[in-house]
């Protein structure tokens, strides 16, 4: 069985693009192995005394996701394909290469939202940096 990696971050492109891996996982017998990467600084705010951080909003937030990602899992199962899921926090790219590359991962599948130009000059693209550093081959599905 093939393991695909498909890092999600619950946009509104998410059921689209889990749909996809889902036909695509049925194609080649492959299991999917769901990531998502929540940023290293939820719970920190700034305000009048500088950043605070609020463990419990952090909390919360992962509490969220968690149940987000138990959701899409429960999902791919019912059609029909293996799954698991993980939730890390930290730097996305980097995060989800090496998730890959300890799941063995025979892809990695990314949404493209149809955005270029300065766009990515100031906020980058995941699935841009994750074609040009991947070692294994990236499906990229148009969710534009």
């Amino acid at each position: 069985m093939v393991n695909i990696v498909l890092p999600v971050d619950f946009g509104e492109s998410t059921d689209h693009l889990v749909s996809s891996a889902i036909k695509f996982a049925k194609e080649i017998n492959g299991k999917i192995c769901l990531i998502h990467v929540a940023p290293s600084d939820i719970g920190f705010a700034i305000g009048d005394l500088g950043f605070q951080y609020f463990p419990e909003v952090e909390q919360n937030e992962i509490k969220e996701e968690l149940v987000q990602l138990n959701t899409i899992e429960q999902r791919i199962i019912a059609q029909g394909v293996d799954c698991e899921h993980l939730l890390k926090q930290g730097i996305a790219g980097d995060i989800i290469l090496a998730y890959a590359e300890e799941k063995k991962a025979g892809y990695l599948v990314m949404g493209s939202h149809g955005r270029s130009g300065i766009y990515d000059v100031f906020v980058g693209s995941l699935t841009k940096e994750l074609t040009r550093r991947s070692t294994i081959p990236v499906l990229v599905i148009p969710v534009h």
